[in-house]
């Protein structure tokens, strides 16, 4: 739903001929009564008289600002599986398919083997030319680790990654809608028989790699579902810095769209001016090698989350560059390990998790 100038005035006015009862539901307010019982004369309206009518202007970028992923809705259907890929002692993967926004958004998932309930962690790949992108990618082997460890792990391909469909994706944001989606459907089905029958949907984290992190920050400042969220590499949480490095990544092909919303606009669509609405703890990580995307850039996001008094630890790898390796990735995995543990388990008489009737215990 768009929203204008025009169609806020329109409220504030209807708004003034209504009032409230005890309960809060709007009530018409009594005409005042007058003592004049006269008929007044009726005053003909000429037949030429041209009635003049309102036209409305969508507010531009509005769908893509974080305001109105706060206000949609989101969730339809239901997450299929697709395929049965195998399965190992500890977990087995499956491809799932799921309606995102009219389109069909596909991955893979590791179910560990149990009764569970399993936290879950929604795992989002990083920038890869979508011609040779592949579903068990990079990302697979952090995905099979978290699910070795007892962890439901559901790994979308973004929209626009084969065989995910395409579609609008400005500033990524429809691949934060995607993210979103997918929570809703996860919170809407845990329990049931299938896929998610022993998905804990009270104790859901967040994982992200480079684009994904990005996405992944943007969906912070979206949703509170998100009980753990590990930012690894991220994207800034500033959309003009992202944009004028994807224009030189790209040998100024690409981002030009994006860098001609204007300043003010461009401040509603960008996370970092909305990281007081993110709730959920932080684990931020970044090699100090990283040549493609500035370690500066998570090192402001994490002193900014800091500045707001949110949960968030911040972790610098002294020789790793934007994709770790042998022992800084090892390190890497478990410090994650150990945080989603913290969160999403053994705090979890904090958070509470899901009974029998598919409810959140307090």
């Amino acid at each position: 739903m768009k929203f204008t100038i025009l169609s806020v005035v329109f409220l504030v006015l209807f708004g003034t001929a209504c009032s409230r009862n005890a309960s809060g539901s709007a009530i018409e307010t009594e005409p005042a009564i007058s003592l004049n019982t006269s008929t007044p004369a009726l005053t003909p309206v000429p037949t030429n008289t041209t009635v003049p009518t309102l036209t409305y202007t969508p507010e531009p970028y509005w769908e893509y600002s974080i305001e109105y992923l706060r206000l949609r809705a989101y969730g339809s259907g239901k997450i299929e599986i697709t395929e049965r890929l195998g399965q190992n002692s500890a977990f087995t993967r499956y491809y799932f398919r799921y309606p995102s926004d009219g389109l069909n958004i596909y991955g893979f998932v590791n179910v560990p083997h149990g009764e569970g309930p399993f936290p879950v962690i929604i795992a989002l790949h990083g920038y890869i030319d979508p011609g040779i992108y592949q579903t068990l990618d990079y990302t697979t082997h952090y995905a099979d680790t978290l699910a070795s460890t007892g962890y439901l792990v559901l790994h979308p391909n973004l929209r626009g990654y084969p065989p995910s469909d395409e579609g609008d994706n400005l500033f990524r944001v429809g691949m934060a809608i995607d993210v979103l989606n997918l929570i809703a459907l996860v919170k809407e089905h845990s329990g049931e028989p299938g896929l998610l029958q022993f998905a804990d949907s009270c104790r859901i984290g967040l994982w992200g790699h480079s684009m994904g992190a990005g996405v992944s920050t943007r969906v912070l400042t979206v949703s509170q579902d998100i009980s753990a969220a590990v930012l690894y590499a991220a994207m800034s949480g500033d959309e003009r810095k992202n944009f004028e490095a994807i224009q030189r990544w790209s040998n100024f092909s690409r981002g030009f769209e994006e860098l001609a919303v204007p300043a003010e606009l461009l401040s509603r669509i960008s996370p970092n001016h909305f990281f007081e609405n993110i709730t959920a703890p932080v684990s931020i990580h970044h090699g100090l090698e990283d040549k493609l995307i500035p370690v500066a850039w998570s090192m402001q996001t994490c002193e900014h989350l800091k500045a707001l008094g949110n949960q968030v630890e911040c972790h610098y790898y002294e020789t790793m560059p934007h994709t770790f390796y042998g022992p800084g990735d090892k390190e890497f995995i478990q410090q994650t390990i150990q945080f989603y543990d913290r969160y999403l388990v053994e705090s979890n008489s904090n958070l509470g998790s899901q009974n029998l009737s598919g409810q959140c215990d307090p």
